[in-house]
């Protein structure tokens, strides 16, 4: 999909574009490839001189590959943009979607797989507020801007799911089921938590770099570092939640142990309290010549009564000093 922004009295105007000849009248400030086919990719290389190369968006690059400038004047900027998990049972996981940033003759173009909803923020928010952009780099800084937004709202929603999961794992009997519901819980929360930080990380060293580049204006320069300063207070946020995880991981495990050494009690009190009767009933099944007792009527009732009873005290002795309970 290609998407052209045009600034029109302040505002971000969004244009489908179907066609080669629908470019060639506009001058956008902003020019968005989602998932873009051979096509899209001519046309845009037809109309701005821009080859986009095919390993734009992979995963796998180096240190040096992520920000660079060609000896064109090309600016690439390589960045993780954050997308929370969907609701549903069969909603996608949280995941951090790379983005590249081309910034080429006052236009930006940014290539990715799929729709973010820091773009949508940002589109959102520039056609109802006027002048908010004013030039390509500003919409770079406020894809940053509006992507550290995001992700603390995503640490308020880990901070909202964590305090349910307290309430199941603190305030009430933990049975393996809830234990592992809990534990299921946590395990997705910390996944997030990790992009989080991955994220606001790869945002801070994006802005160092422009920074440091020289390409923006003093208003753009202190923008961004407000920005900074917003994502260095998500970091103390993503801290605490990492020490929180790993209490809540520590306190179901706990959980989970005290309920398997119940059980293996049962077990161990159960065989403690069988070997008398299994001691006396072996002695009496030896079948000794001497045992005058089993010459008598009383004998055998005798026995079975002395296993009774050494079976009733032990569970008497483990019932006071209450290992029962």
């Amino acid at each position: 999909m290609l998407n052209v922004f045009t600034l029109a009295s302040g505002r971000l105007i969004q244009h489908e574009i179907g066609s080669g000849e629908a470019l060639q009248d506009l001058q956008p400030v902003w020019v968005d490839l989602e998932a873009p086919s051979p096509q899209e990719k001519t046309w845009v290389n037809a109309r701005f001189g821009l080859a986009i190369p095919d390993d734009a968006v992979d995963e796998d690059l180096e240190e040096s590959a992520r920000f660079y400038e060609e000896d064109n004047g090309e600016l690439h900027i390589r960045s993780d943009f954050l997308i929370d998990s969907d609701d549903g049972p069969d909603g996608k996981p949280s995941r951090n979607v790379r983005v590249a940033f081309i910034l080429k003759n006052g236009v930006l173009f940014s290539i990715h797989a799929e729709d973010l909803p820091v773009f949508r923020l940002l589109r959102l928010r520039a056609r109802r507020i006027p002048a908010l952009i004013e030039d390509a780099k500003d919409v770079l800084l406020k894809l940053y801007d509006a992507d550290a937004e995001y992700s603390a709202d995503a640490l308020e929603g880990i901070y909202d799911h964590l305090e349910r999961v307290s309430a199941r794992v603190l305030k009430e009997d933990v049975n393996d089921a809830t234990a592992g519901e809990a534990l299921s819980a946590i395990a997705r929360e910390e996944d997030l938590n990790g992009r989080i930080r991955r994220n606001v990380m790869d945002t801070r060293r994006a802005l160092s770099f422009m920074m440091r580049s020289r390409m923006l204006n003093a208003e753009q320069f202190e923008e961004a570092r407000q920005i900074l300063r917003d994502i260095d207070s998500l970091d103390s946020h993503t801290a605490f939640l990492f020490d929180k995880i790993n209490f809540l991981m520590d306190a179901t495990v706990g959980f989970i142990n005290i309920n398997q050494n119940k059980i293996i009690k049962i077990f161990s009190v159960a065989s403690v309290a069988l070997l008398p009767p299994t001691l006396i009933a072996s002695i009496y099944g030896m079948n000794f010549r001497h045992m005058p007792e089993l010459d008598q009527s009383w004998g055998y009732p005798f026995a079975l009564l002395l296993m009774a009873a050494s079976v009733v005290a032990p569970f008497v002795y483990f019932r006071r000093k209450g290992w029962l309970r």
